[in-house]
């Protein structure tokens, strides 16, 4: 069955199509809220912007999926899930008109951070109960599809928010307040449409009796931790999370850097920053789309270490050949380079994982990998804090980051001979 076909199958059930409509809101009041937060922390004229205040912000939207995320399910199984979306979403609106007022009101830069990482901890519950819930709306034979068009569309609605973010920004005269009350209104409007679900449909079942909560923690911990010494059993996926934990840093590393050229170093007004930081985010992207079209057929030919060595030897060749110069169109291809590079990478390391982890530990590797994920990029934008000059352009920072890609293709490289060799 094509794409279509099966997106025309599961929007005939009508409750997939409202759990749809709640995600698809959710996520798009989420790309709303994550472009209010970078231009009012990084292309304000009011702020004067460090590559510190950047990795404070990457910190406050990607550690709480990191540091909650592993222990959300324990209350998930707890609480009804259509509640989590209801509360969890008119908790987001209510927190994000807050972050509003304080946009507009002159206070200390750690409330507003309080605020925002408020909105984006709660987000780690909703994305994880919208996930729980599908196998209550979908039966077991379409289970698959719905994973796979589910998250997708999702991220396509997160997309199109920051894309409408970037609208309204022009239009209300470049006001972040005005763009974060808008994802305020779109988490309302999900939360509004989870009433649409009856309460029970989306579970937990109540039959079971659950662990106490303090338990239940407790378990959960100790499950990362014989995931952690699983994983160091199993050295093929142990070496292909170290790459890709070291790629991960580089592009958030490179990130910060495009960030602050596109505020200081390209750009004579804010406006103008931002919609270069939207161009490069969009080669970025398209980059991300080539790697999902392009990885079958190389790891088919290179294998998975093969490709996984092509992604970061490019990208040791092509960072600095393009990126040295500091100039806006070499940068934004070099975006387009390291999307392609970060998400092939990507795909082949979750097929080592799923073929070289045990089905019983492979959620709990999965849990530390996501965990991995995210630091290695905020630890990342911290280092890059550290290096950075104001205007973003540092050499350092190229070559530090051309060596580590290099790091990692001669150690794949090594990993893929010793397994031809076998």
């Amino acid at each position: 069955m094509s794409v279509a076909r099966d997106l025309r199958t599961l929007l005939r059930l009508r409750n997939f199509r409202r759990l749809l409509t709640v995600r698809l809101l959710s996520q798009s009041a989420d790309g709303v809220y994550q472009v209010a937060l970078a231009a009012y922390v990084v292309f304000s004229p009011e702020k004067q912007a460090t590559a510190a205040a950047v990795a404070s912000a990457m910190a406050v939207l990607l550690l709480p999926y990191s540091l909650i995320g592993p222990f959300a399910g324990v209350l998930l199984d707890r609480w009804p899930r259509r509640q989590v979306f209801l509360y969890g979403n008119l908790l987001r609106a209510a927190l994000a008109c807050s972050t509003a007022l304080l946009m507009l009101a002159a206070v200390p830069d750690w409330l507003f951070y309080v605020s925002a990482l408020c909105v984006t901890a709660v987000n780690r519950f909703v994305l994880a109960g919208l996930s729980a819930a599908l196998p209550r709306v979908v039966d077991e034979d379409r289970l698959v599809v719905a994973n796979s068009l589910s998250p997708t569309a999702g991220t396509l609605a997160a997309t199109a928010g920051g894309g409408l973010a970037f609208v309204v920004r022009l239009v209300a005269d470049e006001s972040d307040a005005a763009v974060v009350l808008l994802g305020s209104t779109l988490y309302l409007l999900s939360a509004l449409a989870s009433l649409r679900l009856p309460r029970t449909l989306l579970g937990p079942d109540t039959d079971a009796n659950p662990l106490r909560v303090r338990t239940a923690l407790a378990v959960t911990a100790r499950g990362l931790a014989s995931g952690l010494r699983h994983l160091s059993q199993r050295s093929s996926a142990a070496r292909a999370l170290a790459a890709m934990t070291v790629i991960r840093f580089c592009y958030g590393a490179l990130t910060v850097t495009v960030l602050m050229l596109c505020r200081y170093a390209w750009s004579d007004t804010e406006s103008e920053g931002l919609a270069l930081l939207g161009l490069a985010v969009g080669a970025s992207g398209a980059g991300f789309f080539v790697a999902a079209v392009v990885t079958p057929w190389a790891v088919e030919r290179l294998g998975r270490y093969g490709w996984i060595v092509g992604c970061a030897g490019s990208a040791a060749v092509l960072v600095p050949a393009l990126g040295l110069s500091f100039a806006p169109v070499p940068m934004v291809i070099a975006a387009f380079v390291l999307g392609v590079v970060t998400q092939g990478s990507k795909i082949a390391t979750d097929t080592v994982v799923q073929t070289s982890v045990d089905d019983s530990f492979r959620g709990r590797v999965f849990s530390l990998y996501d965990v991995l994920f995210n630091v290695a990029f905020v630890g990342a934008a911290g280092a890059a804090a550290l290096m950075l000059p104001p205007d973003g352009r540092s050499a350092l920072v190229i070559v530090v980051v051309s060596v580590l890609y290099a790091a990692v293709a001669v150690t794949m490289f090594r990993r893929r001979r010793a397994d031809i060799h076998r």
